[in-house]
């Protein structure tokens, strides 16, 4: 389930202690005993998060494109370590597992296009030391959780943070939340839900959501491994079984539970880092983004005194790329050496 479910819900903590929960691709390294995410190098803020407070989670409860019949839904809270030192080697790794976990996002991208994309390629790497895990048979929560813990949990220090100032948000928030929850609760199903245990480490589960008017009426599980209260953050998101896009809404506020149902008053909406439509739509979309963090991309490598990484891509991938016909089963066999060809 670790390797194979295309999307996790990773929640970092902001300065204040608030819950931000993003979903994002999870990665296993062979032999490393860490679960990992990244982050691109022009969008550092949830490395920076972990950077200044490395207790975070992600939660795996969404087994779409991941092949698994019946998988569990499992959160696991860890030490979190960021890796920014090297720059060359943080995308070597990215390119080629990425080209492992989803294929189908690149396949048919003409050259032209792959030569622009290394505001994308270029990564800052999170691993994740798993220090505690509940497991459900279910989303609904209803049976008790598996628990594992680690009773001396150790984590590598993190990379020196850069010098000089964290850029601001590259997107603006959108000035009314409520058209993006009528939207996520009548299209995009059940979210999850992100808050602070007793213990200053994030929590996260599956939730039941019915919007009304100062946010949303939720419904949980009867087994949570804590009660949601405080400082919250409620995030829907839907992607395709082969991987082409995404629709993702975060909401950020204060969560108040009762018994089995709870109440979300929402302060705001994240910005909002969707590619919808079609392939086409979803293309011009990427791009339209990596023209704004291009240089974004140039600035961040020059705080960290590196040159912005060549994109070396395995040449094996470059032909399913370009080759809009890859069948499934060439585009997900396991990464090996592959020559690397630069840009």
């Amino acid at each position: 389930m670790f390797t194979r479910e295309v999307t996790a819900q990773y929640t970092s903590l902001t300065r204040g202690g608030a819950p931000i929960m993003v979903p994002t691709t999870p990665f296993v390294e062979d032999g490393a005993g860490s679960l990992d995410v990244s982050t691109g190098l022009a969008f550092p803020a949830k490395a920076e998060r972990a950077r200044r407070n490395p207790k975070v989670c992600l939660l795996y409860a969404d087994p779409v494109g991941s092949g698994l019949a019946d998988p569990p839904v499992v959160l696991v809270q860890g030490l979190a370590t960021v890796h920014d030192a090297d720059l060359q080697a943080n995308t070597d790794r990215y390119v080629r597992s990425v080209r492992a976990k989803t294929p189908d996002a690149f396949t048919g991208m003409p050259k032209f296009l792959l030569r622009r994309l290394d505001w994308y390629f270029t990564r800052i790497w999170i691993q994740v030391a798993p220090t505690r895990m509940w497991w459900w048979r279910s989303k609904s929560l209803d049976a008790e959780a598996g628990e594992w813990a680690d009773s001396t949990p150790v984590a590598p220090s993190s990379d020196p943070a850069p010098p000089g100032k964290q850029p601001s948000a590259w997107l603006a928030a959108p000035a009314d939340w409520r058209a993006a929850a009528r939207a996520s609760a009548g299209r995009l199903g059940h979210p999850d839900l992100s808050w602070v245990g007793p213990d200053g480490f994030p929590l996260a589960v599956p939730v039941q959501a019915e919007q009304i008017g100062q946010g949303f009426r939720l419904r949980f599980g009867r087994c949570l491994p804590g009660v949601p209260q405080g400082r919250a953050c409620l995030t829907f998101h839907s992607h395709p079984a082969r991987f082409t896009g995404q629709e993702n809404h975060s909401f950020v506020g204060d969560i108040s539970a009762v018994g089995l149902e709870g109440v979300f008053c929402v302060d705001r909406l994240l910005p909002d880092v969707s590619l919808t439509g079609n392939r086409l739509t979803a293309a011009l979309g990427f791009l339209g983004k990596g023209r704004q963090l291009a240089p974004r991309l140039q600035a961040e490598a020059v705080r960290r005194g590196q040159p912005v990484p060549r994109i070396r891509l395995p040449r094996r991938f470059l032909n399913w790329l370009v080759t809009a016909g890859a069948s499934d089963g060439m585009a997900r066999r396991p990464v090996g050496p592959d020559p690397l060809i630069v840009r």
